[in-house]
Order: structure tokens, then C-alpha cells, then sequence
């Protein structure tokens, strides 16, 4: 008789299992297929998802890419064993940064690494993938679960993602022609999306000592559930304002908030002059902020303080731009003007004084 030390081994003892995989497949289809836009050919299962061209009627198209992954929220997701949301924060991060070029979006493939791969819990991950993506009007393309056994703890995982959007070269938006007297519109954020997380962390689970569980009265529910509200999508409220307006510059308030991220699209000489009290305050971040007793301007370095993606418009546009959002439904708020300066970004209201 063989000892166990001789025995023939497969890629299950290996902690790999090959049928949890195809059952992961099987009950993500669906989900999939749903996302699928005319452009799409063929099936789910090939080595590459194929996407035409043919019929685009933009003269000068440019693909404009980006990928991102959820980050450290993750971490919540895995201890609270709510995984229907990141799927969402995954196309967010990278759709909502195409989308800020003035590109569609038109396709999105998602990667998904796991310690110990089980099917139903990826298939509610990738079922939210593509939720975020019918929203989006993208298509979910293809993507990879990789089941990586001994490299990730068995409940944990990673999730990224991949996106494409079309363009016509013409209508690209650079931010090169921005100038002085140009108006900057916000469109609110619904949390703290998925930037910031590493010090989210630290204030509520080390410095409070918090359970996720823990019911907070000023947001309504529980730390963990505001804490997983997932990133919200733009493409729906931004692309007919791009369609149908002179959009001289977009950002998307991620990691670095308004500090870092404002100045991408700024030509030199020019800066930004932004009233912190124009747009209501999230009850979230003023909790963290009290809680982590955390510098006003570090929390604008860190966060999206309420505001997710900013447009800037012409002076002139600004009042229309405003009325085709709000006829939609769409929140928006004037949160302040393009200046002659050689400060990026100057924030006043509030704790930030005149």
C-alpha cells in the first residue's frame, strides 16, 4: 500500500479546485449575458472577448482605457461576509476615470483573486460587476478567477478591473482650454466610495475600537453598512451634459481628493477657488473626521468630502448644464470658479477661512 507521502496528488490537494471553478462560471452566465451590448461577439468562455468597431459613427475614435482595483474596502466586505457591493466600487474606479476623457464607456473585464475559491460568493461579486456595468451601458467583456491557494488567507480576495471607452479625438477633454471665470459643478458622492480605506480602518476598528455592526444614530444604520455603500456611477448623469455641452474639464475625486486631483486637469496659471459649505456635508465624514481627530485639510486630501466628479463649464453654460441635470432627477451643485493663480486649489467656508 502506498503512504500518503507517495501518493498521487492532483491540483485539488494543491487547494485548487477546477469544478468550483466551472460552477462559478456556470452561475455567473447570466449576469454576464445581461451586459452584452450589439458590439459584443461571441460567447462567454473564450480566451479573449471580442468587441466591433464596425459600426461606430464617431470619424476619429480613440480608445481611452483604465483600470483600478477596490482597494483595502475589501477588508470590510470580507468581515462583515457582504460581498454583493464591490462589484460596483470596481467598475466605478475605473469606468468613472475613462468617463473623465469624455469617453462612453464601452466595455469593462473584471479579475478576481481568491484564497479559496467559492462559487456562490464569486458569483455575487461578479453579479454586482455586471449590475454596475448594465448602469454604466458598458459591457462586462470577460474576466479571470484565480484560485491562488496558500498565496491569500482562504476567505480572502482581490478584485480589479479593466475599462474601455470611445471617443472622438476632437471632443477628448484635456482641460487645456480652462480659464479664469469657468465654473466648477459637483455632483455628489454617495460615501466615502473606495479611496481612503487605510485610515477609514484605523479610525473606526483601532482608534473607536468599533464593530461593523455597531449602530450609529447620525448615519441611520450601521458603521459597516455607510462604510460598504458602494461608489456611485456617473456615466448615467455626465455623458448627455458631454454629448450636448462644452465640457472643458472633468475630475473624479478618488485617492488625494480635491488636493491632488483637481490640479490634473488645470492648465498653468490657473487654479481653482472652491466654497466648501456649497454642497451638503455627509454625516460620515464629519464622524470620522471627530473620531480620528483628523486635520480639515488632510480629510480634503483624502476624500471625495461629498463630492465625486466635478465638471467645469463656461460661465455661460453653467445655468443650462444645470437645468438639464436637474430635469433628470440629477443633484448638482455650483461649488465654485476657475481663478487666475499659481495656487492649484484654495478651499474657503467652514473651517477653511475667507
Amino acid at each position: 500500500m502506498l503512504s500518503n507521502t507517495n501518493k498521487g496528488l492532483t491540483y485539488a490537494d494543491a487547494g485548487v479546485d477546477i469544478d468550483a471553478g466551472n460552477k462559478a462560471v456556470e452561475l455567473m452566465k447570466d449576469s454576464v449575458k445581461a451586459t452584452y451590448r450589439p458590439e459584443v461577439l461571441g460567447d462567454l468562455g473564450g480566451f479573449g472577448g471580442l468587441f466591433s468597431l464596425m459600426n461606430s459613427d464617431i470619424k476619429k475614435p480613440i480608445l481611452v482605457s483604465g483600470t483600478d482595483g477596490v482597494g483595502t474596502k475589501l477588508r470590510l466586505a470580507i468581515m462583515m461576509g457582504k460581498h454583493d457591493t464591490v462589484g460596483q466600487d470596481c467598475v466605478a474606479m475605473s469606468i468613472n476615470d475613462v468617463l473623465v476623457q469624455g469617453a462612453e464607456p464601452l466595455f469593462f473585464l473584471d479579475y478576481i483573486a481568491v484564497g479559496k475559491l467559492d462559487p456562490v460568493q464569486v458569483a455575487t461579486i461578479v453579479k454586482g460587476v455586471a449590475n454596475a456595468c448594465q448602469e454604466s451601458g458598458c459591457a462586462l467583456l470577460g474576466g479571470e478567477t484565480a484560485e491562488m491557494a496558500g498565496f491569500y488567507a482562504k476567505d480572502d480576495y482581490d478584485l480589479a478591473g479593466f475599462g474601455v471607452g470611445i471617443v472622438d479625438r476632437d471632443k477628448v477633454i484635456t482641460g487645456e482650454n480652462i480659464k479664469a471665470g469657468d465654473v466648477l459643478i459637483g455632483l455628489p458622492s454617495t460615501g466615502v466610495h473606495s479611496n481612503g480605506f487605510s485610515l477609514v480602518r484605523k479610525i473606526v476598528l483601532e482608534r473607536q475600537n468599533m464593530k461593523l455592526d455597531q449602530y450609529v444614530d447620525e448615519l441611520g444604520m450601521t458603521i459597516g453598512e455607510c462604510l460598504l455603500t458602494p461608489t456611485r456611477l456617473y456615466p448615467r448623469p455626465c455623458l448627455p451634459i458631454i454629448k450636448n455641452f462644452t465640457v472643458k474639464g472633468m475630475v473624479h475625486i478618488t485617492g488625494g481628493g480635491f488636493y491632488e486631483n483637481i490640479p490634473r486637469v488645470l492648465p498653468k496659471g490657473v487654479g481653482v477657488d472652491i466654497d466648501v459649505t456649497s454642497w451638503p456635508q455627509l454625516p460620515i465624514f464629519g464622524l470620522l473626521q471627530k473620531w480620528g481627530n483628523v486635520d480639515a485639510k488632510e480629510m480634503y486630501r483624502t476624500f471625495n468630502m461629498g463630492i465625486g466628479m466635478i465638471m467645469i463649464v463656461d460661465e455661460k453654460d453653467a445655468d443650462a448644464v444645470l437645468k438639464n441635470l436637474a430635469d433628470r432627477d440629477e443633484k448638482a451643485y455650483v461649488i465654485g470658479k476657475v481663478v487666475d493663480s499659481d495656487v492649484p486649489v484654495t478651499l474657503r467656508g467652514g473651517v477653511f477661512h475667507d
